[in-house]
C-alpha cells in the first residue's frame, strides 16, 4: 500500500452487513437516506454487501454509453463514474462513511478502496494494479473492479464492484466507464470463488485494517 494515505486517530468503525441479491432502485434509495441520517450523527458508519439484479447504472452526469441493445434496466445514480454493469457474480462493496472522521481525503479515499480490492485478489494469488489517472482496480489492461462514488457533506456512498464469475458479455453493450478497455473477472484468472459471502467477509477485514491504520 502506497505510504501515507492517511492518518486515521478514530477509535470507531464501521459494521459489516451482508445484504444478499438487492433491487438497485430500492437500494439506492435506502442507501440514500442512511447517507442522511449518518451525516446528522443519527447513526452508525457501516459497509454494505451485496450482488445486484441485472442492472446498468450510470453517473449523475448521466452520460449514457450504451453501444447496443442493453437488455436491462439502465439507472441514472447521483454517483460520480459513466455507465456500467452490476449484476450476478459481482460483488458490490459499498461503505457508508465519514470521511472526516477518518481524516481522508476524496483522493486519498480512492486509493484505499483500489488498494483493499488488490489486496483481496492478492490473496488469491490474483495480481492486480491501479492503472494512473483511471479509477478501478486492472489486470493487465483489462479492468477487474469498477468504481464510483459521491461525497456530500464529508458523507461517502456508493463504492466498487468486483467482478467474480459475472458475465462479460454484459459489459459488451456499453463502453465501460468510457474507457473503451475489455473487461475481465476472477474466473478468467483460473480461480473458482463461489461463496461470495465468505469473499465480501474478507474484503470487509482487509478494508478496515486499511482504515485502522
Amino acid at each position: 500500500m502506497q505510504n501515507n494515505i492517511r492518518q486515521s486517530q478514530t477509535q470507531t468503525l464501521p459494521s459489516y452487513q451482508w445484504l444478499d441479491v438487492q433491487e438497485y432502485t430500492s437500494f439506492l434509495e435506502k442507501m440514500q437516506a442512511y447517507s442522511q441520517q449518518l451525516s446528522k450523527a443519527n447513526c452508525d458508519e457501516t459497509v454494505w454487501f451485496c450482488v445486484h439484479k441485472d442492472v446498468y447504472t450510470t453517473g449523475k452526469r448521466g452520460i449514457n454509453n450504451s453501444v447496443g441493445n442493453l437488455d436491462a434496466p439502465l439507472k441514472l445514480t447521483d454517483r460520480g463514474g459513466e455507465t456500467t454493469f452490476h449484476g450476478a457474480g459481482q460483488l458490490m462493496m459499498y461503505p457508508i462513511i465519514n470521511l472526516k472522521t477518518h481524516h481522508l481525503s476524496v483522493r486519498n479515499y480512492v486509493q484505499l478502496l483500489e488498494e483493499s480490492c488488490i489486496q483481496l485478489l492478492a490473496t488469491h494469488n490474483i495480481q492486480a494494479t491501479r492503472d494512473c489517472g483511471l479509477p478501478g482496480v486492472w489486470i493487465n489492461n483489462e479492468k477487474i473492479a469498477a468504481l464510483g462514488i459521491r461525497v456530500s457533506h464529508g458523507i461517502a456512498s456508493h463504492g466498487i464492484a468486483l467482478n467474480v464469475s459475472t458475465d462479460l458479455s454484459w459489459f459488451e453493450r456499453i463502453n465501460p466507464c468510457g474507457t473503451s478497455r475489455k473487461m475481465t473477472n476472477i474466473v478468467q484468472q483460473d480461480v473458482e470463488i463461489s461463496d461470495l459471502e465468505k469473499l465480501a467477509q474478507q474484503w470487509f477485514q482487509i478494508f478496515i485494517g486499511l482504515l485502522k491504520n
